[in-house]
């Protein structure tokens, strides 16, 4: 069931659904989240097994604002709370030390908590509005099946999980991908997953170098979206150059039966089943597109998704990202 997030008894349906242990269907500006009460440990079950996605993988905590993060964690770095004040509310998630005994379902057992504070309105009225009923926070991992494609539509979520899932419509995502990951439980911020944020932007606001999880020598931390294979169409996706794409289907010449491309080059083929789509040149324009058009692709009976490899450039790290793990998934 869609209801329109922005109308109040809207909101107050969601809030009855989620203090009733129920799961809803939540936009954020970056993708749609399957929410609960994070402090409801059966609510949080239901998610592992409604996204069929391993109880020990962690869930991101949505919270209405900083005055909520003592609530989930026990401690916050100082260059941890300069992001906080600088980017929240907005597409960042930390890792941060939890409180024993708190909203540990959500953090698949870890003693680490990740939080965000998103930025859509749709949010942050359900997140207000859950605070007052003392629901401190919603865990919402991507509102799709696990390892798939995230939704970044309303349409998207019920075409997932069915009409008895309470999905607030918030319109379609305007980020597009998820956000980006600083782990900050390990005395300087490590990114473990890139986003909209710039690397230099992170590193200018937290004062810090940004180290990443590669330069470590301790083991990978668990932290939400960092498996290496992950937001996998259904067809197998491959990465190419555009010079490797136009020899392709020059070989193909009319036999692109179930082959989709992705690409920014101007590509032509002789077959007129080839479904071609052409990538934005802005970075921030193509994460918008990302999911959707993976999602059209699917949709459309695609069997093989050829995607113009994203340009060796950091604002595109996050399309990369996306784009590099569905390919793992082949």
């Amino acid at each position: 069931m869609i209801l329109d997030g922005a109308r109040p008894e809207a909101i107050a349906q969601a809030v009855d659904a989620l203090a009733a242990g129920r799961l809803v269907g939540l936009p954020t500006e970056t993708v749609y989240g399957l929410a609960a009460d994070a402090g409801n440990a059966a609510a949080v079950r239901a998610i592992f097994a409604t996204k069929g996605r391993p109880a020990d993988h962690p869930l991101i905590v949505h919270v209405a604002g900083a005055a909520a993060v003592p609530a989930f964690a026990s401690a916050v770095p100082d260059f941890a709370q300069r992001l906080i004040d600088a980017c929240w509310p907005g597409p960042l998630t930390l890792i941060l030390p939890r409180r024993p005994g708190v909203a540990d379902a959500a953090a698949g057992g870890h003693p680490s908590i990740g939080l965000r504070c998103p930025a859509h309105p749709v949010a942050r009225a359900l997140l207000a509005a859950c605070a007052a009923r003392g629901i401190a926070g919603l865990a919402a991992p991507s509102a799709n099946r696990f390892g798939r494609v995230s939704p970044t539509t309303a349409a998207h979520v019920a075409a997932e999980f069915g009409d008895e899932l309470l999905v607030l419509d918030g319109g379609a995502c305007n980020v597009g991908i998820e956000s980006t990951i600083i782990d900050a439980t390990r005395g300087a911020p490590v990114l473990l997953r890139p986003g909209q944020l710039a690397r230099a932007d992170i590193e200018r606001l937290a004062g810090r170098q940004l180290l990443s999880k590669e330069e470590l020598m301790a083991p990978d931390p668990q932290a939400p979206g960092t498996l290496s294979a992950h937001y996998a169409p259904t067809a197998r996706l491959r990465l190419m150059d555009a010079r490797e794409l136009r020899a392709a289907l020059q070989v193909l010449g009319a036999e692109a039966r179930h082959i989709a491309v992705w690409a920014r080059a101007p590509l032509t083929s002789a077959s007129r089943q080839l479904l071609l789509r052409r990538m934005p040149e802005r970075a921030d324009a193509a994460a918008r597109e990302l999911f959707a058009v993976l999602r059209e692709f699917d949709a459309a009976g695609a069997r093989l998704i050829w995607v113009e490899t994203p340009p060796d450039d950091p604002a595109w790290d996050g399309v990369r990202d996306r784009l590099q793990r569905a390919a793992a998934s082949a």
